[in-house]
């Protein structure tokens, strides 16, 4: 049996899909590295929303989730830009999504890390709105038992003049942050807003100051979350960090060398793209944790053209291949998002996500993957 996808000159072609999944052991913790899946929200198809209104999540499906991730030894980034937030989630769907994941991490003893922003500023702010706008989240991740993860602000690339500015903010958050947090340095291909992070276009200069911040309070961060596609610079930023300080790579393009790593060290795990490749990423994790690099490229380099496809530009609209691979693993019973983003991609590029994401045995159920994916060509006038 074969399904007819179209292609990306206007054509079709006929695909046969897989008829088996990847079949990967859920569980025991991992040894040899931390890893973090950053995890989309669930929207709520039947709230009479718009793509201005407050987003409507379906919380059982969003912590049912969750449950998915931890259950096969995953750590979850919570409230991240792969939850939209910035693009449907605003802060007070943020909080709550929040304070129910850390409830239900507490519940099941899974890993949890939740991001601190300042997305509650709705305009231009100076430099004390933007401090008080990230004190009031980093109280309220702290409060819920999570670790915080401080995010790149749009509002501080905004009000920023220069370098001492960010210096200033984030030595600020860190001596007074209870715990060690995670900080999160996201490129403009993510958010053009940030473009110019850390007081400069220039990406050495920027690196000097990301470094400078941490030097500073080496005890107060646990670890940095790099994401700025290019392997070379987050290696060299990794080998000049402070003794003690992880590297969580956030490259969506080149994560399984830089996870292997090198005989100068390597990078932990924060990735969007581990939404989608779970457990087939927590087995790799598991085959890595034996020493068994060679095993482990195996399994995690076939991935790369599916993620790389997703992630293609403009980037920032990754999350709408994430929730549609979602939809197509039975992981939800619609292709809805907050927003309306399930309008950011073509056709073709849904059947191409379809293409990869099968092939890797990444749908549990085959079938309803093949039946969803006919399904939805339907809506687009494609006939089987």
């Amino acid at each position: 049996m074969t399904i007819r996808l179209p292609d990306f000159q206007g054509g079709f072609r006929a695909y046969a899909p897989r008829e088996e999944p990847f079949a990967a052991a859920s569980g025991t913790p991992f040894t040899s590295r931390t890893v973090f899946s950053a995890a989309h929200v669930v929207a709520d198809p039947f709230a009479d929303a718009t793509p201005d209104s407050p987003a409507a999540v379906d919380w059982d499906a969003t912590l049912a989730f969750r449950r998915h991730l931890w259950s096969h030894g995953l750590g979850v980034a919570e409230a991240m830009d792969t939850a939209q937030r910035g693009m449907g989630l605003d802060w007070a769907g943020a909080a709550e999504l929040i304070r129910r994941s850390a409830a239900e991490a507490k519940s099941v003893g899974g890993l949890i890390a939740c991001g601190v922003g300042t997305d509650q500023l709705t305009g231009p702010a100076t430099l004390a709105e933007v401090r008080a706008a990230y004190e009031e989240q980093l109280a309220l991740v702290e409060e819920s038992g999570a670790q915080a993860i401080l995010m790149a602000s749009r509002a501080l690339a905004a009000a920023a003049k220069g370098p001492e500015d960010y210096l200033e903010v984030y030595g600020h958050l860190l001596r007074q942050a209870a715990e060690p947090v995670i900080l999160h340095w996201l490129g403009p291909m993510f958010d053009p807003a940030l473009e110019g992070y850390w007081g400069s276009s220039d990406l050495d200069a920027a690196t000097d100051t990301f470094l400078q911040v941490i030097a500073a309070h080496p005890d107060k961060v646990d670890g940095i979350k790099v994401s700025l596609l290019e392997a070379q610079r987050e290696i060299d930023i990794r080998r000049r960090l402070p003794q003690g300080v992880r590297c969580y790579t956030g490259d969506d393009f080149n994560y399984p060398e830089l996870i292997a790593g090198d005989e100068q060290g390597f990078s932990h795990a924060l990735l969007g793209i581990f939404d989608p490749l779970g457990p087939l990423a927590a087995e790799a994790v598991r085959v890595l944790d034996t020493g068994d690099a060679k095993g482990f490229r195996e399994l995690l380099d076939p991935t790369v053209e599916l993620s790389r496809h997703l992630f293609q530009t403009p980037t920032r609209f990754y999350k709408t291949g994430v929730v549609f691979l979602a939809w197509l693993a039975g992981h939800q019973a619609h292709f809805t998002m907050v927003g309306g983003l399930q309008s950011a991609r073509s056709l073709p590029h849904f059947a191409r996500a379809y293409e990869l994401a099968d092939g890797l045995g990444l749908f549990p159920d085959p079938k309803l993957a093949e039946e969803r994916m006919k399904n939805l060509l339907s809506l687009y006038g494609v006939t089987q």
